[in-house]
């Protein structure tokens, strides 16, 4: 009989449903802060994010399956044994950060951050002209499910939308033209919006550099709901200061949390949110997340396609 870790706070209607999607096995209930190594490398299946120091490329896991849309602290060699099927959460999160990201972009066309620091003042200020997405091209840098959100957000308010992606496809009726990544460069000239919704790889750390942000236009604005570790602090808060471009949104950073000595901290062009565009914060995103994980339950005990399925060498959705 298969034993199985869950290690999600959930209700008890989404207990019930992973409950019934793992009949017939043997169900426990924990949290990442709270169980033990010896539970992690008992469970034949686990569903959540246990450590990834306490896995130890386990011999009995056979399913790990993600609450998260991204793996990359879980595809580092040596922490999966390479029988180890690992599936993600990816579609649960993309209303939710799209949204942030898309607020995030108006707020700093219509100077909407600036207005607000004016307030807490009490200065009855006009800051002149704004900016608009309606006749604006928007770079997405990242096509999954985050970054086609936002991209069809964007195209319905008017925006020409240019997807930059790994591996070029048919384009989507939510986009104007598909790029590849390694085209990169000669995207970011042309965006009014550089929106970026990249994983954590090998491929993507420190991708935007020095040079990334002079291609920018002056007036651009960069948006990152992605991973922090896409752009170093210093690389953005020199482009920002320098004025490079214009504003810049950020919900990841570099490091998280952000120091509090950090320079990105003094920038008025700049919005910081902690890391809450994604998780659990919009409620629709747990029951999502519950659906994949109790789907993908079911399929794995009963010989059904898994979805979701993480490449180890990449990082990615296969």
């Amino acid at each position: 009989m298969k034993k199985i870790l869950i290690l999600m706070e959930l209700n008890s209607a989404q207990r019930e449903k992973l409950e019934a999607a793992g009949a017939g096995a043997v169900l426990r209930f924990s949290l990442p802060d709270r169980v033990s190594e010896d539970e992690v490398q008992e469970a034949d299946i686990i569903i959540g994010q246990p450590k990834a120091e306490m896995i130890r490329a386990s011999e009995r896991l056979e399913l790990l399956q993600l609450e998260s849309a991204g793996a990359g602290a879980y595809v580092v060699p040596g922490v999966l044994n390479e029988k180890t099927v690992l599936t993600n959460a990816t579609g649960a999160y993309s209303q939710a950060v799209a949204e942030h990201a898309l607020a995030m972009t108006l707020m700093l066309q219509k100077n909407l951050h600036l207005y607000r620091d004016r307030q807490r003042a009490a200065r009855w200020q006009d800051l002149g002209t704004v900016s608009s997405l309606a006749g604006s091209t928007v770079a997405v840098v990242g096509m999954g499910d985050i970054g086609g959100y936002y991209a069809g957000l964007v195209k319905n308010m008017g925006a020409y939308v240019i997807g930059v992606k790994r591996r070029l496809s048919a384009c989507p009726d939510y986009a104007d033209e598909l790029v590849l990544t390694e085209k990169l460069d000669k995207v970011l000239p042309r965006a009014d919006v550089i929106m970026s919704a990249l994983p954590n790889t090998s491929a993507t750390r420190y991708i935007y550099t020095e040079e990334s942000f002079r291609h920018m236009k002056d007036s651009a604005i960069f948006i990152n709901c992605g991973r922090g570790n896409a752009v170093a602090s210093g690389t953005l808060y020199e482009a920002l200061s320098r004025g490079e471009i214009a504003a810049a949104g950020i919900d990841v950073t570099e490091e998280e949390p952000l120091p509090e000595n950090s320079t990105l901290w003094s920038l008025e062009n700049l919005i910081i949110t902690p890391h809450v565009s994604g998780g659990h914060h919009l409620p629709a995103t747990v029951d999502r997340i519950v659906d994949i994980c109790a789907e993908n339950l079911h399929a794995f005990l009963n010989g059904g396609k898994l979805k979701n399925v993480v490449d180890l060498s990449t990082g990615y959705k296969t």
